[in-house]
């Protein structure tokens, strides 16, 4: 997904906050890297779109502040699968 930077951002963000999506899952929908779409949202959108930056940081921040919590469910998923 190459091309115009800025329209990039912009549907990275859409996408976000429309679906509650992660990092991780926007780049894997967007073909592109994480610390890509971490720099288009954190770096380059606020210079041309703050209003859409802030939506989209909400999302990101409760992202956040959840990840401990998905991490324990994968976890005990994973030891789930495991027990004989």
């Amino acid at each position: 997904m190459k091309g115009n930077i800025e329209e990039r951002a912009c549907q990275l963000a859409l996408y976000i906050i429309e679906n509650k999506a992660t990092v991780r899952t926007a780049a894997q929908k967007f073909g592109i890297s994480k610390s890509t779409v971490h720099k288009d949202l954190s770096e380059r959108l606020p210079g041309f779109n703050h209003p859409l930056y802030l939506q989209v940081k909400d999302v990101l921040d409760a992202n956040k502040a959840e990840r401990h919590i998905r991490g324990g469910i994968a976890t005990r998923n994973k030891y789930k699968k495991q027990a004989f």
